[in-house]
């Protein structure tokens, strides 16, 4: 009996090992990516603080930086991977996170909005908004950042 309970709890540790060694395999690229992006950002604004940091898989992958600069400032990068152009505004410039989903609501009558995010496509910064309709069908909104214009719309996937 004593040989099992150890058996079990050894294998319930390596099992345990073996899950958080995947866990940073799988951040390891992002926190990477990050870095370099936080490198490129520095040499066109100093960034003081960073807020967030994701990737936008859109027509191009983009890596968007969400921080504060010198002055305090709050402002947002857009790098995109291929041609590494840095791209900052001003987040008091742009539409906020709840100025884009009042853009849809305006519109769209969602069930669930899912996940708002930042973006660019074709040197546009936009609004990704991703949301489900009442009939269950996932929908992509896109609002140009600056001008709170709609984009495009992705429907009933």
């Amino acid at each position: 009996m004593k040989k099992w309970i150890v058996f079990l709890v050894l294998f319930v540790v390596a099992i345990i090992g073996i899950l958080i060694k995947v866990y940073f395999s799988s951040v390891e690229p992002v926190k990477a990516a990050e870095q370099k992006a936080v490198t490129l950002a520095n040499k066109e604004v100093q960034m003081k603080e960073v807020q967030d940091f994701h990737i936008y898989n859109g027509l191009e992958t983009i890596n968007v930086i969400e921080g504060k600069n010198n002055k305090g400032e709050k402002i947002i990068v857009w790098i995109p991977d291929k041609s590494k152009k840095v791209i900052v505004k001003k987040a008091k410039n742009g539409l906020s996170k709840e100025e884009a989903i009042q853009k849809l609501l305006q519109e769209k009558k969602p069930k669930k909005i899912i996940s708002v995010r930042l973006g660019m496509e074709k040197n546009i910064p936009l609004w990704e908004i991703y949301y489900r309709s009442e009939n269950n069908l996932i929908n992509y909104y896109y609002v140009h950042f600056e001008t709170g214009e709609w984009l495009k719309k992705i429907e009933n996937l």
